[in-house]
């Protein structure tokens, strides 16, 4: 069975201006590479630390809730309690989702929300200034959205190595 081409080459997605359908593609890419790895991991590979690293269940709940944030300083938001909650949350090694079909379907969500900000965001305020974080450091909408692209595939990249040592290691 072949596989389709990449994101990118399937053609232009509806509803999303064309200077963020790069954004658009990566997070897909992203959220198609998560569940492939993530396929048939046991909550044990989850949690797995091979060499010390950060693990798979880690970088899925890492690479969730940094794109929430990301998107919330986006839209000029501050950060809820929740989020807060959620920041310190995400380096339990039992935190939730536990299982691989949960981490992926939160993953999914949170791509879902991510692609329906792009459809609402308004070209106009693109360069518009935004703060990030306790410090307030300065940025743009543009500058988080692409971040928040980049930051996925980065935590994606680890997500996939990070499995395929958690398979060879026979982990079960």
């Amino acid at each position: 069975m072949s596989r389709p081409p990449e994101p990118w080459l399937r053609g232009p997605l509806p509803g999303i201006a064309q200077i963020l359908q790069p954004v658009a593609y990566g997070l897909i890419y992203c959220r198609e590479a998560v569940q492939a790895a993530l396929a048939g991991l046991s909550p044990e590979q989850l949690r797995s630390r091979p060499g010390e690293i950060a693990s798979v269940g880690f970088h899925v709940r890492h690479a969730i809730g940094s794109l929430d944030r990301l998107l919330t300083y986006a839209r000029d938001e501050p950060l809820s309690d929740a989020q807060t909650a959620s920041l310190a949350a995400e380096k339990l090694p039992d935190a939730e989702p536990a299982d691989a079909a949960a981490l992926v379907d939160a993953f999914n969500r949170a791509v879902d929300r991510a692609l329906a900000q792009l459809k609402s965001t308004d070209e106009a305020t693109l360069l518009n200034l935004r703060a990030v974080g306790r410090a307030r450091l300065p940025s743009t909408v543009l500058g988080l959205l692409f971040h928040a692209d980049e930051h996925t595939q980065r935590h994606t990249g680890q997500i996939i190595t990070t499995a395929k040592l958690v398979r060879t290691e026979g982990i079960a």
